[in-house]
């Protein structure tokens, strides 16, 4: 019988950083944890009326829930997350303009003379029977439901080197990366820096757009069911993604194309790597077969994804098939719950 534990952090337990916290929960590896998160704006954001700027505190902004340490681990292992389910913890969502903060209007890194784009808060009415948010424009009467697609903004561990980073700083050790691929039935892989490797995640968004234009997704507090591996050694430079379809490597820096690059270098030595080939071999079928989708183009970092089908792969598996083993302890938990 796999171990179900739960975390449901209260409203001082969040944390606002990766790395310098003890753990709030230690499992074994293979544990099932049912958890809670709460969204980037700590649920201060509730009406149109709450601009970001007067009833949100800097630098309190997108909690995290954690660190759990998972038995065993130690530097140079890899943090396997599988996750099973999440889920919009309420009936509404929302989203804004920032000051300073998005991919189209002047930031305190591309400085500009004119003024920073209107601050702004649209909320989103989520239908989760349904499967669907629905988008109302704040200056006309135009509405139109868009397809809910859970995920999480915000997943890590903690980073190398006692460093102490951000939750709103996607980098090696994962964070906020905010690509749309962090959905339910993927399983991510992270390099071990500090014993117990220490995993927090937060930053639910109801859906989001690639490259999270205007800063903000559709954010929402989630519950989420996540199954907690662990690989002993072979850690990944960064965060690695695995779907049913597709290997996934990531890349956070800036500028942008140095996030792509990070991305590209690395799914080109992952496939080398399960398939046998020689470095050019292996860098010719990622140019041909990738896709390359962005993550955001608005964070302290810039995050790209870089993509390859697995149908490439024939009978060869990442991790000897663990994204397989783990996705079926999360179907037995679905069905047994």
């Amino acid at each position: 019988m796999t171990e179900v534990r739960t975390l449901h952090p209260t409203t001082d337990q969040y944390a606002f950083a990766f790395g310098g916290r003890e753990p709030l929960l230690t499992v074994a590896p293979g544990t099932i944890v049912e958890l809670s998160t709460e969204d980037c704006f700590a649920g201060k954001v509730r009406s149109v009326d709450d601009l970001p700027s007067v009833v949100c505190e800097f630098p309190f902004l997108n909690p995290v829930t954690g660190p759990i340490a998972v038995e065993g681990a130690e530097v140079g292992d890899t943090l396997t997350v599988h996750f099973v389910e999440i889920t919009p913890a309420r009936d509404w969502a929302a989203s804004s303009t920032f000051p300073h903060f998005g991919a189209l209007t002047t930031t305190h890194a591309t400085a500009m003379l004119h003024e920073a784009l209107e601050e702004r808060v649209w909320i989103y009415e989520l239908d989760v029977a349904a499967g669907v948010c629905r988008f109302q424009a704040r200056r006309t009467d135009f509405s139109v439901e868009l397809p809910l697609d859970p995920m999480h903004g915000t997943v890590g561990v903690a980073p190398a080197a006692g460093e102490v980073l951000m939750s709103i700083t996607p980098a090696a050790h994962g964070g906020n990366m905010d690509t749309p691929e962090m959905r339910a039935g993927v399983t991510a892989y992270f390099p071990v820096n500090v014993p117990g490797g220490m995993l927090s995640l937060g930053d639910g968004h109801a859906r989001q757009g690639e490259g999270e234009v205007c800063g903000t997704a559709v954010e929402a507090a989630m519950r989420t069911v996540v199954v907690v591996d662990l690989v002993k050694g072979g850690a990944p430079v960064s965060p690695r993604i695995e779907s049913d379809g597709f290997l996934m490597t990531t890349g956070s820096a800036r500028p942008l194309e140095d996030a792509y690059r990070m991305s590209q270098h690395d799914l080109v030595g992952w496939t080398g790597s399960l398939l046998g080939l020689e470095q050019l071999d292996a860098y010719q079928l990622v140019s041909q077969a990738g896709l390359a989708p962005a993550g955001n183009v608005v964070d302290t970092n810039y995050t790209m994804v870089a993509k390859l089908p697995k149908t490439l792969l024939g009978a060869t598996t990442a991790y000897d098939g663990l994204h397989d083993r783990l996705r079926a302890v999360g179907a037995d938990y679905l069905r047994t719950r």
